[in-house]
C-alpha cells in the first residue's frame, strides 16, 4: 500500500507536512469518540434506561461503523490512487452509485435495529468508499477548472456553493422530516428517499457530461482513434466529451486491448525463441511490441508488451495499430505479414493523426496513458531481451 508518493511528484515539505498531519488528525477523531457520548446522551439515549452506561455504549457502536467504515478509505487510497487522474468523471459517478447502496444499508436499521451494527458498519464501509473514489476524482475536476492555476479560489468557491447546498437540502429535510405522520411510516420514508435520490443520480450524471476535458485518456483515446481510422478526421474534445459513455468499463470495450502481458503470455505460453526474436525485429522502431488473437466468435484480442523507455505516446501508438488492425483484418491472411501491414500504416498515418488532434484542440503534450511498469522488455541485442519487473 502507497502512503506516500514518489519523491519527485512532491515538493520537498511534503513528507514533513504528512508526518505532523497524521497525529492532528488522531488527535481529532479521539475528541470525535469522546464527544459522540455527549451528543447521544444530550438527545435521550440512556435517559431511559436510568443510566448513563447506555450513551457510553451507543457511543461505541456509532463511532465503531465509523472506523469500520474508514477501512475503505483506506483500501481505496492505497491501492486505487492511481485511477483517478485518467478518468475522474466515472469515479465520480460510480462513487455516487456506491454510496447509494451504503445509504440503502443505513436506511434498514430502522426495520433491523437488532442488527445495527452490522448495517450502519455496512452503509458506512460503503459510504467511504465511495467518499474515497470521490474526493480524488474531484480533486481532478477542480484542477481541470483551475486554468489559471488557481487552485485555491476554486475550493473556495466550490465550498461555498457546497455549503449553501448543504443549508438548503437540510432545510428542505427537516420540513419532510416535520411532515406530521412522515416518521411514522416507513414505506413512505423509503419511497421518498428512493425517489429523491434517483433524482440525485440523474442531475449527477447530468453534471459530469457537461464537463470538457482536452486531455486524452484511454477511453476518449480509442474514439479518436477509431474516428481516424474510419474517417481520416478527428472530433473536437467538446463533441468527444459530449458522446463519452461516463459508465463504460474499460475491459468490456471492443477490442479488447490487453497491456502490460510478458511475451511469454503474448505467444500463447509457447517458449518460441524464433517467434519472439521475429516480434523483435519487427518492432525494433517501436517501444512496444503488438499482437493479435482471434477466436471463434471472430472476437479480436490485442495483447501489448512494453519496452523500457515507452511513453504514453507508444501507448497511443499501439492504440491505432489495433484499431487499424480490426479494420483490415483478413481471416484467412498471414497474420505476420498483417501486423507488417498495420505497422506501415501507422508509420504513414500517425503524423497526421497527431496534427489533427492538436488542430482539433486536443492537449497532444499532456496524454494520460500510463505505461505498465511491470514486465518490461529490455533489449539486450539486436534479437535477445530480457524482462526487466
Amino acid at each position: 500500500m502507497a502512503m506516500v508518493l514518489q519523491r519527485e511528484s512532491v515538493s520537498d515539505d511534503y513528507l514533513e507536512y504528512m508526518l505532523l498531519q497524521f497525529p492532528t488528525n488522531v488527535t481529532g477523531w479521539i475528541c470525535h469518540t469522546l464527544v459522540t457520548s455527549s451528543l447521544l446522551k444530550a438527545v435521550g439515549v440512556g435517559s431511559f434506561s436510568g443510566t448513563t452506561a447506555a450513551a457510553s455504549a451507543a457511543a461505541i457502536r456509532w463511532v465503531s461503523k465509523d472506523g469500520i467504515g474508514a477501512i475503505g478509505r483506506l483500501f481505496i487510497g492505497g491501492r486505487y490512487g492511481n485511477l483517478f487522474d485518467d478518468d475522474p468523471k466515472q469515479w465520480r459517478m460510480y462513487a455516487d452509485f456506491i454510496g447509494s447502496a451504503g445509504s440503502i444499508f443505513e436506511l434498514s436499521t430502522q426495520l433491523y435495529p437488532a442488527y445495527f451494527l452490522p448495517l450502519a458498519s455496512l452503509g458506512n464501509l460503503a459510504k467511504a468508499v465511495a467518499r474515497g473514489l470521490k474526493d480524488p476524482s474531484f480533486r481532478v475536476i477542480q484542477n481541470h477548472f483551475a486554468i489559471a492555476g488557481n487552485l485555491g479560489e476554486v475550493a473556495a468557491k466550490e465550498e461555498v456553493w457546497e455549503v449553501a447546498a448543504q443549508l438548503l437540502g437540510l432545510a428542505i429535510g427537516i420540513l419532510v422530516l416535520d411532515t406530521p405522520g412522515f416518521v411514522t411510516s416507513y414505506s413512505t420514508l423509503a419511497l421518498t428517499w428512493l425517489s429523491i435520490r434517483l433524482l440525485h443520480l440523474w442531475l449527477r450524471y447530468q453534471s459530469l457530461t457537461t464537463l470538457r476535458f482536452n486531455t486524452i485518456n484511454l477511453k476518449r483515446a480509442r474514439m479518436l482513434v477509431n474516428s481516424h481510422i474510419l474517417h481520416s478526421t478527428v472530433p473536437g474534445y467538446i463533441e468527444c466529451n459530449r458522446k463519452e459513455n461516463i459508465l463504460s468499463w474499460q475491459r468490456f470495450m471492443k477490442p479488447h486491448i490487453t497491456f502490460g502481458v510478458s511475451l511469454e503470455e503474448m505467444l500463447g505460453g509457447e517458449r518460441s525463441s524464433y517467434m519472439a526474436k521475429a516480434l523483435l525485429k519487427l518492432y525494433a522502431r517501436e517501444k512496444y511490441i503488438l499482437a493479435m488473437n482471434q477466436n471463434q466468435q471472430r472476437d479480436i484480442e490485442v495483447f501489448v508488451s512494453f519496452k523500457v523507455g515507452a511513453t504514453s505516446l507508444s501507448v497511443l501508438r499501439s492504440i491505432w495499430q489495433t484499431y487499424w488492425l480490426c479494420e483490415h483484418l483478413r481471416a484467412s491472411g498471414d497474420a505476420f505479414h498483417q501486423l507488417e501491414q498495420s505497422l506501415l500504416a501507422l508509420e504513414q498515418r500517425f503524423e497526421n493523426f497527431l496534427k489533427q488532434l492538436e488542430g482539433a484542440g486536443w492537449d497532444v503534450h499532456h496524454i494520460k496513458l500510463k505505461v505498465p511498469r511491470e514486465l518490461l522488455i529490455e533489449e539486450v541485442g539486436s534479437t535477445e531481451f530480457s524482462i526487466n519487473h
